[in-house]
């Protein structure tokens, strides 16, 4: 997507690794948000760091310019987090008062951003491409604390040119110093502080580093006295003929005087042949080892020595230093580069409207920004999103994770610890799960009961990475837990008494991700319900255990034949429950009637569920229609689970969504937050069609649009057949991240960067009519949008590629790793013969799949060919 002028305004692209922080790109090419201290810092910048070209012919200078756009910001200023200026103009560090390119054009497609600058002044059309490496199923290089920066120039003169460009950076430790650095053929320079232990959240070091041949080092800009000098100084010294000068700052012993904020710069230079393009690469690494729960600390009487309030980055166990990380970096940059390109390039392939890659892609991003952590062990940590200087709501979330499908199929080793961390850490004896989990592992839970959607959404999420990695040894040893989780519903020790009489119908206080307690049945928390009984059915027969399987599908069937009988309205799924009873609210807290907790009003439901004003319950949906009322049959379509509730009722629910919570803002009332406004459109969380009552005070949220929440309706109606309505809803939500009003790669809810938002993987899953059951293994292609000509990506546990069908031919190819194949489902082609590279292939079919006599197993740069 390219964006010019004020839809550049809001753009901040995150160049980091997974479990990193991220250094932002803004729009116009600043860098900002430097959220590389193991925290958040939304809206700042590390003073004066940039990047700046000049043109050379002959030894003199034609012209020199900061590689940056017209300034888009606040022009009487902005308080941010390091510069409080409003009123003071345009903050400095935005180099804003600078030469620099009158035209210029962002064009993000994740995991690359790539400005281009134009200037009538300038000999040359210079660009800047960004990116930290993106390769599914390998996590480590997906995970490096770095930005890395391809600066291009094409030659737009009749002669031949010298452009050298300057990278330069601050050093953000006060007091710090810089020193250069040499590693064989690489220079950087080594930003440090005077603190050599690196025993807290900000102590660690920075490096900036190039692989270039001909270039130079000035470990430190002129220090002056003054407010300005520096930046006077630098360009005087950067737009005289040649290389910049070094400069140091040393005591009479020659070693470093430590200061605050010295600014470091490299300079690189190419000789570029008229029409030709000249690069140079430049790296920046960071090193902040030691990762700190700051925001919900161990108490000091609890700390001991196996549970600390700090523990070591994931990347501190495979680096030493930022000059390790950068020098890794440069060293395999090409091999990086290209399998980072050959994953985006596969991606970008997928023949679907622009918008449905467009929200594919960009919330990918969350993953490569501070809302998700890599701890000690590699395991997987992730707040919900990220606020200004603080993680969002602690914890992997599991209702909120429930909907984040792109690191399930991208990273699924990844996607595994998050279920071994709720089975090895957030088990109670009843099976409980509690739905954070807090840091350090294995602390005293003093909160967090479990959630019903986030408690069954577990069961499907298992069953779903059993299927993607066909791993059954890692579903046989955590198969006790599952049944134990699933098992909770009915258990005499679960005090919110979901299911007690084991008829699949929940009926007791059941918590989720609204923030508050439902009472009484509904289709939305039934439904998941229903998938993890289906799926627990399923994963017991693997194990052996077909009384278990049979006593699940049993309940399954049950709950199945009563939601659809009680709670469908002819429209939609409701819930039902009775807005007068409030003798039912006391029986959940008998054990406090009698205490100081009875009194308090916020927590006791007795008193915080009741409306007295208008003598009923509060925060129920009852004859609502629901955004998530058919979230169940969603991830069962996608887990491979099928049915779980009849299709027609699921089609008219969703068409009920279309029809009542899809809307234009303009005169829509909403006393909450605020995501989308004026004339956008969005589909709101919960509605109530005028021929319903709506409670006095509804389910909170209620009038609020959710982007994930919205994603993940418009893929149920993909599912079912409404693909005009879905992706109705797809190109809403995207067009309200235009870079004007708000950033393409920062999708909100509670915070930036939100998690929820990854739903839109989904949208690819169901648009390819992807499945897949590596037990087998197997995978297979639907289309939805065109049988005749279509091609995606696609991504299972260790390889990926594309599948393309055309003309009555079908071909998958794998582009990483490697793919076991047994059985193959090519969308309508019926094949005659199959091709593995240039051998045929025996095989038979069956329930529309071809089944290969023998298995194969497809390596990088193989392909299967399936022809009429």
């Amino acid at each position: 997507m390219k964006y010019r002028g004020r839809k550049t305004v809001k753009i901040r692209f995150p160049v980091g690794g997974i479990g990193t922080g991220s250094i932002g790109l803004s729009g116009n090419g600043m860098l900002v948000d430097w959220e590389i201290m193991n925290r958040p810092k939304k809206n700042s910048n590390n003073g004066l760091s940039f990047f700046a070209v000049k043109a050379e012919k002959d030894g003199k200078v034609l012209d020199a310019r900061v590689l940056n756009g017209d300034y888009r910001g606040e022009y009487y200023g902005a308080s941010t987090a390091d510069y409080n200026g409003f009123g003071n103009g345009a903050d400095r560090a935005s180099m804003a008062g600078m030469p620099h390119f009158k035209d210029s054009v962002f064009d993000g497609s994740f995991p690359y951003a790539r400005i281009s600058f134009a200037d009538e002044r300038f000999p040359g059309r210079p660009a800047l491409t960004a990116f930290n490496p993106m390769i599914p199923s390998n996590e480590d290089d997906s995970s490096l604390p770095a930005a890395f920066f391809c600066l291009e120039v094409t030659n737009t003169s009749k002669t031949v040119l010298d452009y050298i460009f300057s990278a330069n950076v601050m050093n953000p430790f006060g007091p710090g110093y810089n020193e250069k650095v040499q590693s064989g053929a690489l220079t950087g320079i080594s930003f440090r502080d005077t603190v050599t232990e690196r025993t807290q959240i900000y102590n660690g070091d920075l490096c900036l580093m190039t692989d270039a041949g001909d270039c130079s080092v000035q470990e430190y800009w002129y220090r002056g006295v003054g407010g300005f000098d520096n930046l006077e100084m630098f360009w005087e010294n950067y737009t005289a003929p040649g290389h910049l000068k070094e400069r140091r700052y040393v005591d009479e012993k020659g070693n470093p005087q430590p200061s605050y904020g010295d600014i470091g710069s490299i300079s690189a230079r190419v000789r570029v042949q008229p029409g030709k393009t000249g690069r140079v690469r430049f790296v920046i690494g960071w090193y902040f080892p030691i990762c700190e729960n700051f925001w919900n600390p161990l108490p000091e009487e609890k700390v001991t020595d196996t549970l600390k309030n700090t523990w070591k980055n994931y990347y501190a166990t495979k680096f030493s230093s930022s000059v390790e990380v950068a020098t890794y970096c440069l060293k395999n940059y090409d091999r990086l580069d290209r399998e980072t390109r050959l994953f985006h390039d596969a991606l970008f392939s997928t023949t679907v409207p622009d918008y449905v890659l467009d929200a594919v892609s960009s919330t990918m991003s969350v993953l490569k920004t501070t809302t998700t952590l890599r701890l000690e062990n590699g395991y997987f940590y992730g707040f919900e999103g990220s606020q200004t200087s603080v993680g969002s709501c602690e914890g992997s979330c599991t209702h909120v994770w429930n909907y984040a499908y792109a690191l399930p199929f991208l990273f699924p080793r990844l996607e595994r610890t998050l279920r071994q961390t709720s089975y090895e850490y957030n088990m109670d004896p009843a099976g409980g799960v509690r739905f954070r989990t807090m840091l350090p592992l294995g602390r005293e839970y003093l909160a967090f009961r479990p959630c019903a959607d986030g408690q069954f959404g577990d069961i499907m999420k298992v069953y779903r990475e059993w299927k993607i990695s066909g791993d059954t040894e890692w579903l046989r040893k955590y198969w006790p837990c599952v049944k134990k989780e699933l098992e909770y519903a009915w258990n005499p020790g679960n005090p919110d008494r979901w299911d007690p009489n084991k008829d699949g119908v929940l009926e007791g206080r059941q918590h989720h991700t609204l923030d508050l307690e439902m009472f009484g049945p509904s289709g939305w928390l039934n439904g998941m319900y229903l998938g993890a009984l289906k799926a627990g059915s399923a994963m017991a027969q693997a194990m052996g255990e077909p009384d278990k399987a049979e006593e699940y599908k049993k309940i399954y069937e049950s709950g199945r034949a009563w939601v659809e009988k009680n709670l469908f309205n002819g429209e939609y799924f409701i819930q039902k429950v009775d807005f007068s009873d409030r003798e039912m609210l006391a029986s959940y807290c008998e054990a406090e009637r009698d205490s100081e907790a009875w009194n308090d009003k916020r927590a006791n439901p007795y008193f915080f569920y009741w409306n007295e004003e208008s003598g009923e319950l509060a925060y129920q949906i009852g004859e609502g229609c629901s955004i998530d009322q058919v979230n169940g049959q969603w991830h069962a379509n996608l887990v491979g689970l099928g049915e779980i509730l009849d299709k027609e009722k699921v089609r008219s629910a969703l068409q009920s969504i279309y029809q009542y919570n899809f809307r234009c803002m303009r005169d829509h009332v909403n006393p909450c937050r605020f995501f989308s406004l004026n004339d956008e459109k969005g589909t709101v969380i919960c509605s109530w069609p005028k021929h319903v009552r709506k409670p006095a005070l509804p389910i909170y949220y209620a009038q609020e649009t959710m982007f994930g929440f919205e994603y993940q309706a418009a893929v149920g109606m993909l599912q079912n057949g409404l693909i005009k309505e879905g992706l109705e809803l797809i190109r809403s939500v995207r067009e309200r991240h235009n870079g004007e009003n708000r950033n393409p790669w920062n999708e909100m809810e509670c915070g930036s960067n939100y998690a929820r938002s990854m739903a839109s993987y989904s949208a690819l899953l169901a648009l390819s009519g992807f499945t897949f059951d590596m037990t087998i293994p197997y995978i297979g292609f639907e289309p939805l949008l065109s049988q005749d000509s279509f091609k995606t990506f696609w991504s299972v546990d260790g390889a990926w590629g594309t599948y393309e069908q055309k003309n009555g031919k079908a071909v998958l190819r794998v582009l990483y790793g490697s793919l076991p194949l047994k059985m193959f489902h090519a969308g309508n082609i019926r094949p005659g013969k199959v091709l593995f590279g240039k051998k045929e292939q025996d095989f038979a079919t069956g329930n529309g799949c071809l089944v290969l006599k023998d298995r194969i197993r497809i390596g990088a740069g193989e392909k299967l060919t399936i022809l009429p």
